[in-house]
């Protein structure tokens, strides 16, 4: 009887400690149990990585395009016409346009007078054989083609003082008798020359023969 007794005592004081060791075996199983799934922070590592690698893929893409575009020569691109070509150009014209008023009888008073880029173009000539430099002529022209002069009898002098690409302004000298050639009383008049549907056309009165030939 002496030896049960302890053993009885030891059994005794463990029984009311059985619910809690029971405990403690259920919440090591739960947490083996979650243990097993897929850690959380390996997914966000993840969508972290496919997150990061989608932008540079397009970015690179951008890139290499742009790059393409900017190596890529424009078809559409056209250079201008050499300086050269229109000197030429313009040369052709001035020497057609000199030709047409010595087969009349004159010569230009100033080729810088004639502009080959206008539609139209103006020459002042010079009556061959004039020792003075007096009776003058504007000869006209249109893309090159002679038209005409800007009165059928010539002036003592004329003067370009403006023109555009379908309009020309002539100075004309207004004589009162008695004035001599190189001293126009009564000053000058100008005239501006229209090319209207390929007809030109004086909008402004044109001096009478005596107040523009003088003497």
């Amino acid at each position: 009887m002496a030896a049960v007794r302890p053993a009885g005592r030891i059994l005794a004081a463990i029984a009311p400690l059985a619910p809690m060791l029971a405990l403690a075996a259920c919440g090591s199983s739960t947490k083996t149990v979650s243990a097993g799934g897929p850690p959380p922070a390996t997914e966000a590592s993840t969508g972290a990585q496919k997150t990061t690698s989608t932008p540079a893929s397009t970015q690179s893409t951008r890139s290499s395009t742009e790059q393409s575009t900017a190596s890529a020569p424009s078809s559409t691109r056209t250079a201008p016409e050499p300086a050269f070509t229109e000197e030429e150009s313009k040369s052709a014209g001035l020497g057609a346009a000199t030709a047409v008023l010595r087969t009349r009888g004159y010569t230009p008073a100033n080729s810088s007078d004639y502009h080959g880029s206008q539609a139209l173009r103006v020459l002042i000539g010079v009556r061959s054989g004039s020792g003075d430099g007096y009776g003058q002529q504007a000869f006209f022209f249109v893309n090159g083609r002679y038209i005409g002069t800007d009165a059928s009898q010539p002036s003592a002098a004329l003067r370009v003082v403006g023109q555009g690409d379908t309009e020309v302004t002539l100075a004309y000298p207004l004589y009162r008798s008695g004035d001599a050639l190189c001293c126009p009383s009564r000053g000058h008049r100008q005239v501006h020359f229209q090319l209207d549907n390929g007809k030109l056309t004086a909008l402004d009165p044109i001096p009478s023969v005596a107040e523009r030939q003088g003497g």
